[in-house]
Parts: C-alpha cells; sequence; structure tokens
C-alpha cells in the first residue's frame, strides 16, 4: 500500500514544465521562485514548490548562504518556492533576473532559450508543482529548503530523463497531447524525487517521510489517508496492520511524535478547512465527509484545531475577514 501516492492524491498536485534552457558558461540568474511564476499560472493560494532537472552538463544552485554542485541527472527542489540563483562559471555583475530576462518565453511552451558567454554547456528543463498549503505540509515539512536528488541514478531514473527529453521535443511541435504528457511527467519526476530523497535518509531520521520507511507504519497511514472517514479505533487499525495496539502506537510517537487518532484528526482537520475553505459543501456534509457523524462533536474539534467554529472560520476566509484563528496544525517533521 503507497501511503505516499495517496496523500499526493489529496492534495491534488498540479504540475508543469515551463522553461527549457540551454545555458552557456559562464551565467548566473536569479529566479524569484514562486513569486516570479505565480503570476503566469491560472490558479491562486496554492503553494508552489520550484525544482530544476539537468539534463546535460553542471551548474549550482544557491539559496542564501548553501550551495549546491549539480550534474547531469540531478534535479534540484526549492520546496517552499523560495527565490535563489542558478549559475556556472564564476560571476560577472549582478545575475540576470529569469523571469524579467525570460519572461516571453514562457509563452513559447518549451522552445528551448539559450543563453551565457559560449562557454561550457548546461541544459535544463524547469518546472513547479502546485499543491494545497494546507494538506502538502505533511510531506513538506519533512523536506529542506533546498535539496538535491539524484534522481536519474535512480531504478526509472533513466527512464524518466529518456521521456522529458522526448517529451520537451515533442512539445515544442504539433503533438496532440503533449503538453498533457509533459505536465504528467512534472508530477512522475516530483513523486520520484521524493521517493528518492525517502530511500536516503539516515537509519536515525524521524518524521512522516522517514516514517514511510517503517512498513508497519506505512501499511496504517496508507489506510487512514485512502478511508479517512472510517470509524477508525487504535485496535482495529492495529489488527489491520498486523501489530498489537501497543506495538503500532509506539511506531507513531516514534516517527511522529503523536498517537494514531491524533495524527487522524489533524489530518481530517486539515480536510475540512480544505472544503470549507474551497467548496459550498455545508457544514453537515464536510463533517460526515472526515467522519464525524455528530456536527457539534465535529464543531468542537474544528474550533479546538483552528480557534474558531467551522462557519465562523468560513466566513472569514471567504470574505478575507481576519479573525484570531489558531496557526494550522502542526504535522511532526
Amino acid at each position: 500500500m503507497d501511503v505516499l501516492s495517496e496523500v499526493l492524491s489529496a492534495v491534488r498536485l498540479n504540475g508543469a514544465l515551463f522553461f527549457n534552457a540551454e545555458f552557456s558558461a559562464p551565467w548566473c540568474i536569479m529566479s524569484s521562485g514562486a513569486v516570479g511564476i505565480e503570476p503566469h499560472l491560472p490558479f491562486k493560494n496554492a503553494h508552489l514548490i520550484m525544482f530544476h532537472f539537468l539534463t546535460e552538463g553542471r551548474a549550482y544552485a544557491m539559496l542564501d548562504d548553501e550551495r549546491v554542485e549539480l550534474s547531469a541527472g540531478d534535479i534540484v527542489v526549492l520546496a517552499g518556492g523560495d527565490s535563489h540563483y542558478l549559475g556556472n562559471g564564476p560571476r560577472r555583475g549582478e545575475p540576470v533576473d529569469s523571469f524579467r530576462e525570460f519572461a516571453g518565453s514562457l509563452a513559447d511552451g518549451l522552445k528551448a532559450v539559450q543563453f551565457g558567454g559560449g562557454g561550457e554547456k548546461t541544459k535544463f528543463v524547469c518546472g513547479y508543482m502546485a499543491c494545497d498549503p494546507r494538506l502538502c505540509e505533511v510531506f513538506l515539512s519533512g523536506l529542506p529548503r533546498i535539496l538535491r536528488v539524484p534522481v536519474a541514478s535512480g531504478p526509472s531514473g533513466k527512464w524518466i530523463e529518456n521521456s522529458i527529453r522526448f517529451s520537451v521535443d515533442a512539445s515544442t511541435g504539433s503533438n496532440a497531447g503533449s503538453s498533457l504528457v509533459v505536465e504528467k511527467l512534472s508530477e512522475v519526476l516530483f513523486v520520484e524525487t521524493l521517493r528518492s530523497y525517502i530511500s536516503m535518509l539516515p537509519d536515525e531520521q524521524r518524521g512522516w517521510l522517514a516514517g514511510l520507511r517503517d512498513p508497519n507504519l506505512a501499511k496504517a497511514l496508507a489506510l487512514m489517508h485512502r478511508e479517512p472517514a472510517r470509524e477508525w479505533t487504535v485496535e482495529g487499525l492495529a489488527k489491520d496492520v498486523g501489530l498489537s495496539r501497543t506495538r503500532l502506537a509506539e511506531r507513531f510517537r516514534h516517527f511522529l511524535g503523536m498517537s494514531p487518532i491524533a495524527y487522524l484528526t489533524d489530518w481530517r482537520m486539515r480536510m475540512a478547512a480544505e472544503a470549507l475553505e474551497k467548496t459550498d459543501k455545508s457544514v453537515v456534509e464536510v463533517a460526515l465527509d472526515v467522519g464525524y457523524n455528530s456536527e457539534a462533536a465535529f464543531n468542537r474539534a474544528f474550533k479546538r484545531a483552528y480557534n474558531a467554529p467551522p462557519a465562523q472560520f468560513r466566513h472569514s476566509r471567504k470574505s478575507g475577514k481576519v479573525i484570531d484563528l489558531k496557526a494550522e496544525p502542526a504535522m511532526a517533521m
């Protein structure tokens, strides 16, 4: 059972590759990250994850004072969509603002953009993943702000790399459906990056992503995410997983720092908040969707999580009125 797929399905990822670069050293660009790409997107109020996948050559990525060296087959992910630098060779003058310099190219699909000083070549494609900021925290909370993963060296890495090369070439022509293929490939690339990162974590690592390597915890999480409205009990969940109640509770505390029911309640409240903010379902319908047969019980649980009853929360989010809400529930790192 694949809990990562279950969660990513719930957060409804929307991805795309939007930039195809052929740069020659020396070059250096400043990417404003999510702030720069957001005006070009058809949706708002999403959390944007930025990434760059090198298909040829080498480069560096820098966020604040942290510099990451990249080579062909590497992907660098900016989980928070932060502004950052990319380059190869000595910096000469001020870095080029990528979205200002190449904004016109974004309308050309993935037609290759050439830039630089004429030296060593670096080819890469840039993409983004958009997701609900409340739900995606489940897996993003365990990621560093800048992450390099040699994704092409994984079991499916060469297939992904070759598929992206082919699809980028196809998208510049008139092939029907090529844009959809590229969109799906960006999602596949991101998921494989997460899988590779999980496999690289040290044995002593704790948190949600590290917990996916524990087969019993991963199965328990997958079951709860697949059927969040089910009337779960620790005893029933432990039986489905094949552990004792005590042992299952220990795995949750070890990796997530909370009990199974606390984790389930946290996820239900995130789903409820998203539904209240983005749909017209009644409070009763939302309560039933997330596993509460009693509206009163749902109201109490929601108010504990967000410091406001569901109806007030919905009104504040849709009207823009500021009320004293608690911060979003804190997912274990």
